[in-house]
């Protein structure tokens, strides 16, 4: 017996617009899970996919909030989708998060001494001429 197909509701007006540029990341995302990994740090692996998403989570989170150019319904339809992280949206509306890169910068679980990444350090605080990279995501600082 072959498996059960169920339609998906169709996508509300507008969507149209937003296709082409989904589309495009989604392509994205694919060559960034197929590329080859030899040679590189498993976490190093993985950074194109969280800029990738994050891309698009912005994409959709400016289309809404800052440009007002898509519906609520459109909106929560890429949510129900999970085509954008509404954890992170959530995150962006905060003072202080505005750019935040991904969740993982900001468990203080994942770090060594209990605290938030270091690119959630202000470039101001850092030393001069030191590049920091985030070992989570490969962030070079999302703080401001």
């Amino acid at each position: 017996m072959g498996k059960v197909r169920r339609t998906k509701k169709p996508p509300p007006d507008g969507y149209e617009m937003i296709e082409p540029t989904l589309e495009e990341l989604n392509r994205k995302m694919r060559e960034a899970e197929r590329e080859p990994h030899e040679g590189k740090r498993k976490v190093e692996a993985e950074w194109p996919i969280f800029r990738i998403h994050h891309q698009r989570t912005r994409y959709i989170f400016d289309l809404y909030h800052k440009r007002k150019a898509i519906s609520r319904e459109l909106f929560d339809y890429c949510i129900k989708e999970k085509l954008a992280d509404t954890s992170l949206m959530a995150k962006w509306k905060k003072q202080g998060y505005e750019n935040l890169c991904c969740l993982r910068c900001i468990q203080s679980r994942d770090t060594n001494f209990a605290t938030s990444c270091i690119c959630r350090v202000p470039k101001s605080k850092l030393e001069e001429g030191k590049i920091v990279e985030c070992q989570n995501c490969g962030c070079r600082g999302c703080s401001g």
